[in-house]
């Protein structure tokens, strides 16, 4: 896989992370497609910050968030501080990014001040001509897409609304330039499932699911992907597969782009941490887990950091999780990655079998037939 041909984008959570990743490995990464999120290290560590300045999610009446409000100047300070201790690359490695950025205008999670503020930081660092930002979508909080989703002004699961507008399209064409119109039969690429335990011990217990997944498009399964690209997408919080399955694997928009023009996508998958550090399966870009979450040193940034060496290393795709069984609490089932919560009900991913209650009292046995596939059962 070509290494000078690694972008990253995503959605809320997965905005600010792909804004992190996008500058602390700047040297190695080539462009950023950001969706509803916010300047590099907005929350500056601090949950209220994250809620109330860099987004509209706290407590009814607490938003903050207004024109300016997450204070640019001070921001590129820090990372101009962040690039001299040698914590992210050099600034100087921005430089010649493309920067493609979405702001709905009916976004009432993270408002369009936010990602003008997200403009305006980038723009200290490149050029304008490589920054293209779309602010007059009537979206709500959600992925664009031309043909899947809610009505483009609803928010609500699995946020992605049918908009009339391709936004993974766009992106990829403004990182990646001209590229090859998008296929128009069903993906003809593979899912694999790959265990992020080898990227990161514990992913649980740091906020990254037990699995992550990775689509390989029509002729990038040989030869370790040579004259392919990889693209990095961060779902936003409730995407990950624990909370609505494939959906946001299978119909954010990118894999028809993918099968069209040989780009592997990545979907490194997050996880919650109950009850109140991280219920929600948002990437960490408030040091909900690691004080360290914006720089190169941080937990989750370090694990996807290893996924992409792997990959444009040459080496093969990263091994399954073994066929097994996985006895534990409905609880504990649902923070692996192996089952989701539907009205305190443990339901397993894949088959959608009813496990019980979703609690530490009731335990079941899943077994695991398929990627993200689990029935209720037990192993020979």
């Amino acid at each position: 896989m070509q290494t000078a041909n690694v972008s990253v984008s995503g959605l809320s959570s997965g905005g600010f992370m792909a804004v992190q990743f996008d500058v602390a490995y700047s040297a190695s990464v080539m462009g950023a497609g950001v969706v509803a999120g916010g300047p590099y290290y907005c929350a500056r560590g601090s949950v209220a910050k994250a809620t109330t300045i860099c987004s509209c999610t706290g407590t009814p009446y607490s938003c903050q968030v207004a024109p300016g409000g997450t204070g640019v100047n001070s921001l590129v300070k820090l990372t101009d501080q962040n690039a001299a201790n040698g914590t992210v690359d050099p600034t100087a490695g921005l430089a010649s990014h493309r920067i493609w950025m979405l702001s709905g205008t009916a976004d009432s999670v993270v408002p369009q001040a936010v990602m003008n503020d997200l403009q305006t930081y980038y723009r200290h660092y490149i050029n304008t001509a490589n920054i293209f930002y779309k602010q007059d979508l009537p979206a709500q909080h959600a992925m664009p897409t031309d043909n899947y989703g809610n009505s483009c002004d609803k928010l609500g699961s699995p946020y992605i609304n049918n908009c009339g507008y391709d936004a993974a399209g766009e992106l990829l064409k403004w990182i990646y330039g001209s590229l090859n119109n998008r296929a128009s039969a069903s993906p003809a690429g593979r899912f694999i499932e790959f265990d992020q335990s080898e990227f990161l011990s514990d992913p649980t217990s740091h906020g990254m699911a037990a699995s992550g997944y990775l689509y390989v498009p029509p002729g990038c399964d040989s030869n370790g992907g040579q004259g392919c690209r990889l693209h990095v997408v961060f779902h936003g919080c409730l995407q990950d597969t624990g909370s609505v399955g494939d959906t946001y694997l299978r119909h954010a928009g990118y894999n028809a782009w993918a099968d069209s023009n040989r780009i592997v996508l990545l979907y490194p998958q997050a996880a919650p941490i109950y009850p109140l550090t991280n219920p929600n399966a948002c990437w960490d870009w408030f040091n909900y887990d690691d004080a360290h979450y914006a720089q190169k040193g941080g937990h989750q940034m370090a694990a996807v950091k290893q996924m992409v060496d792997r990959l444009t290393g040459g080496a093969a795709p990263p091994p399954p999780p073994p066929t097994q069984c996985f006895t534990s609490s409905n609880r504990d089932h649902v923070l692996a990655g192996r089952a989701h919560d539907s009205l305190f009900r443990a339901l397993a991913n894949g088959s959608n079998q009813n496990m019980g209650l979703d609690n530490i009292f009731i335990h079941s046995t899943l077994k695991r037939t398929g990627p993200n596939f689990y029935v209720v059962g037990s192993c020979p």
